[in-house]
């Protein structure tokens, strides 16, 4: 890289903290939690570190640091801990976190003039909702939820409390949307939110499960005991009427605003723009005719979002990056991977479980987990650059046969150890898509929940919903040709070209490393590992 070649980094200083770099001609962005192995962890010098060294630079060849935070007040310069590493407050800029999220909404996504939302749990000045008009020449806020209206308001929040509320991390609120679907939303006749224009007021006197607990108080609702996880009727109603609300506030705020915009093509970010469910509804409104969100939608793509508008700012040009494919960590060379199988040191290699195993090239590496998913087994999938989001997209994925119960029920037993009413989702190439799924285009980030052609339904009962529907990733030859072909050869063998498609974990972060992969692999119960072009087997 030529020095001369502008550079922006970007830092997230709250919770899934993490770093990116942009330049003219590429983007790296990973996570901290995928390098330190603890979920949801805050801080960025490890992942500032991984991308210095992916893009082979140094911290003085950072032309500019954009950071950005959670809460009423941005940060400031001097509170970063740049400062010790020897970098100016000439070089450092603070970005408001809503903006932040506009910038990977609209950068990445495929529309030249474009309506943003951003909802989240919290922003900056109390921001929950806001939105943009976003085209080549800027992104300008028209607007954003009543600032005097408490955060505990806000859809993200209240989504949080609920969470909270059934057992779950604040930040687990998936596990919430996959247990609505189980629910009776007109269990409580009460709406959750008022919108008055553009501007959203929860029915949450305050944040956090205490906030649901008040409500209770206050109507007379029974949402079950806290902390039900799923094991109670009320609380089960509770999170389908949640879900039911949160739609159809969200699908009233898209019309709203895009009525003032005129745009209707509409980019969303924040971690409400995770809700496939809710996303899925959003795109059948007849108001929108595009609908675009990023897969690290959540803080995971604000240090995205920082180092995007860095590069805006130094170059005086909006950075236009439309993603195909979810890939912004950098890829492992065959003698990493090989230092890993080899139980070197040097590979970071840490052996939580000893299980001993074979491993060999093979030519066709694909064709061979396609056999083997074939057979029943259980397939840990390590291809190339890892996913930004926090969704597995067939880079660090943990594959398993969709045309039964039975690959799913043993990856959740043997494997996931997750909740059995959350669901596990396809992978299908992108031109039979439409033919299995309520599809009228791409879906290549696993955050639309279309419903399953009822044709198909029995064909792949491992990945469909008990509502019927699936979180389908579609997947495109072009960009992402390894993962394709194996779609593609397990459809000759089976005549399904559907693989279930889940992440690379166990209750941790998705791994990163060849090193990750092998110690996950070895100590969970997956029956190979195709490690780039290396397939692994214990020895039994």
């Amino acid at each position: 890289m030529s020095r001369k070649t502008p550079c922006a980094v970007g830092i997230n200083l709250g919770h899934d903290g993490g770093a990116a770099l942009v330049t003219p001609d590429e983007m790296i962005a990973i996570g901290e939690e995928r390098l330190n192995r603890t979920r949801y962890s805050p801080g960025w010098q490890a992942a500032l570190l991984y991308c210095l060294r992916a893009a082979g630079l140094r911290l003085d060849d950072v032309d500019l640091i954009v950071v950005s935070n959670v809460g009423r007040t941005p940060a400031v310069p001097s509170d970063t801990g740049l400062f010790h590493l020897g970098v100016e407050e000439s070089r450092i800029r603070v970005l408001d976190h809503h903006l932040s999220h506009a910038y990977t909404a609209y950068c990445l996504g495929p529309y030249d003039m474009a309506t943003v939302l951003v909802a989240d749990g919290a922003g900056n000045h109390a921001d929950t909702e806001t939105f943009y008009l976003a085209d080549p020449d800027g992104i300008e806020r028209l607007g954003g939820n009543d600032p005097k209206r408490g955060r505990h308001g806000g859809i993200g929040a209240t989504y949080e409390a609920f969470t909270e509320h059934l057992g779950w991390h604040p930040q687990e609120a998936g596990k919430t949307m996959a247990l609505a679907s189980y629910g009776n939303p007109a269990a409580y006749l009460a709406p959750l939110f008022d919108i008055h224009d553009t501007r959203v007021y929860g029915r949450l006197e305050t944040t956090h499960a205490r906030g649901v607990a008040t409500l209770a108080a206050a109507t007379g609702f029974d949402f079950g005991p806290p902390g039900s996880q799923g094991n109670h009727p009320r609380g089960i109603d509770a999170a389908a009427y949640l879900q039911d609300q949160v739609e159809q506030v969200l699908c009233a705020l898209v019309q709203a605003i895009v009525s003032i915009t005129g745009v209707s093509e509409v980019c969303m970010a924040g971690g409400v723009a995770l809700n496939c469910v809710a996303n899925d509804r959003i795109r059948r409104l007849p108001e929108v005719t595009g609908l675009f969100v990023p897969p690290p939608a959540s803080d995971r793509g604000q240090a995205l979002g920082n180092a995007l508008y860095g590069l805006h700012h130094l170059t005086g040009e909006l950075p236009r990056r439309p993603l195909t494919v979810d890939s912004f960590g950098r890829s492992y060379s065959d003698e990493e991977i090989e230092l890993a199988l080899n139980r070197d040191p040097r590979s970071g290699l840490v052996e939580r479980r000893f299980a001993p195993f074979t491993w060999r090239r093979e030519s066709d590496i694909p064709a061979c987990a396609a056999q083997m998913l074939t057979d029943g087994r259980l397939v840990g999938w390590f291809q190339g650059g890892s996913e930004l989001g926090p969704r597995a997209l067939g880079n660090r994925s943990i594959l398993a046969d969709p045309r039964s119960t039975t690959g799913r029920d043993a990856l959740n037993s043997r494997i996931k150890h997750r909740e059995p009413f959350r669901p596990f989702a396809p992978a299908i190439l992108a031109a039979d898509a439409s033919r299995w799924f309520d599809l009228d285009g791409p879906s290549p980030f696993m955050l639309l929940a279309p419903a399953v052609r009822h044709s198909a339904r029995n064909r792949i009962p491992g990945v469909v919903h008990i509502d019927g529907t699936a979180r389908v990733q579609t997947v495109d030859r072009a960009t992402s040709p390894s993962f394709a072909a194996l779609i593609e050869h397990f459809g000759a063998l089976t005549g399904v070209p559907v693989v279930l498609n889940t992440s690379f974990n166990d209750r941790e972060p998705i791994v990163e490393t060849p090193a990750d992969a092998l110690a996950t692999f070895q100590a969970g119960d997956l029956d190979v590992l195709c490690l780039g072009d290396y397939l692994v087997e214990k020895i039994r």
